[in-house]
């Protein structure tokens, strides 16, 4: 901070100092012709004095060496005149070097002290980002001043905060939640082994626990590898290739068409071909994962549609209806429509949350809606820049 104060400092004073250095050469010019002028004046007046019968080219004509008396008092003039010009600027010269040296400590002064009224914001905004931590990511800068540079800079900065705390948050719920997740799995196996196989039990309950703990081991698995997707899926892609979307859409529509007609839920697709550039692996969790959730989240007799567009894909369903306040929410991991029941085929509410972080890595946008009747409409659209 001290050294950009210094900087700003010389600049104000070097300015300052250059218009006074121009300001004293210009009234030195301005004043020697206007000394040149008089003197000239008041030779020409001693000359119509003391030869009243010369003509006026004679006046002003340089003095001869032969002379009268009188010409003498005219060189005598001429030479007071002009030793008296010169001395007036030698003064003025003396008084402005000192008046420009007195000029530059004043202006070197106010220039520090202008330098740091300008600079104090930064200086605000420097401390505060030095004393953040997960603590005290709630303050903000809140900077009163006139709209300028600088209070936008302070503006910014709090609204990077305001990210900066809700991904802080996020990031701790997102932790809270698969701890949880992960224990509750464990302690149910746990329950299981200890008080379903003590005290030699009969072979028909050693086989419902046997199920039970492959059940939880499933589960354990399924969000296991949904947190190593949603990993992945955050981080910038490493590769790129041509990804036909309309046929991966089918594919993942017809592999899911059996767990449909176990949930009595009809599946409708209509597709338009629409190729992107992006990992067709991941493209195929995402669409796998809309088409999924349409399905889990449904009712017996529902229905789930299917749409490729030109540059998006849409899957809505029937379903329970949605408070269109918790949309958003949806996409955070491990969240539900519903209280999860770690039952066979439960969800661990992380399908939604990992399809957004893949648009996010192919530079889609994804958007959700709840529908009027009940159910979910959810749209992965992808800009031009993706689309091929």
């Amino acid at each position: 901070m001290n050294s950009e104060r210094a900087r700003l400092t010389a600049l104000y004073t070097g300015l300052l100092m250059l218009a006074g250095i121009l300001l004293t050469g210009l009234v030195y010019l301005l004043l020697k012709q206007s000394l040149e002028s008089q003197i000239g004046r008041a030779v020409a007046a001693v000359s119509l004095t003391l030869h009243p019968g010369v003509d006026a080219a004679e006046k002003t004509a340089p003095l001869n060496t032969v002379g009268t008396p009188a010409d003498d008092g005219t060189r005598v003039a001429e030479t007071v005149s002009q030793v008296a010009g010169d001395a007036a600027l030698s003064r003025l010269l003396t008084v402005s070097g000192l008046s420009l040296v007195a000029f530059a400590v004043v202006s070197a002064a106010l220039a520090w002290w202008m330098a740091g009224r300008v600079l104090h914001p930064v200086g605000v905004i420097t401390a505060r980002a030095r004393r953040l931590s997960e603590e005290n990511l709630h303050e903000r800068l809140a900077l009163r001043s006139p709209p300028g540079e600088l209070k936008e800079l302070a503006d910014t900065f709090d609204q990077m905060l305001d990210r900066i705390e809700h991904l802080v948050a996020a990031r701790q719920r997102f932790a809270a939640n698969a701890a949880h997740e992960l224990r509750t799995a464990v302690t149910v196996q746990r329950a299981a082994a200890e008080i379903g196989l003590a005290n030699d039990p009969p072979p028909e309950k050693v086989a419902h626990m046997r199920r039970k703990l492959i059940e939880n081991a499933d589960g354990s698995e399924r969000l296991i590898e949904g947190l190593l997707l949603l990993a992945v899926s955050d981080r910038e892609l490493s590769r790129r290739e041509r990804v036909r979307l309309h046929e991966i859409t089918a594919h993942c529509t017809e592999g899911l068409r059996e767990e449909a007609a176990r949930c009595s839920v009809a599946l409708d697709l209509a597709a338009e071909p629409l190729s992107v550039e992006g990992d067709p692996i991941l493209l195929e969790h995402a669409v796998y994962n809309l088409v999924s959730n349409g399905i889990r989240y449904n009712h017996p007799g529902g229905t789930v549609r299917v749409r490729v567009g030109s540059n998006a894909i849409e899957v809505d369903n029937t379903g329970p209806m949605v408070p269109s306040t918790d949309v958003p929410l949806l996409f955070e991991p491990f969240r539900r429509a519903a209280e999860r029941r770690h039952g066979r085929g439960d969800s661990a509410g992380l399908g939604l949350s990992i399809v957004a972080s893949i648009a996010r890595a192919h530079d889609a946008d994804t958007r959700a809606s709840a529908n009027p009747h009940g159910g979910l409409t959810v749209r992965m659209i992808f800009p031009p820049t993706a689309r091929l």
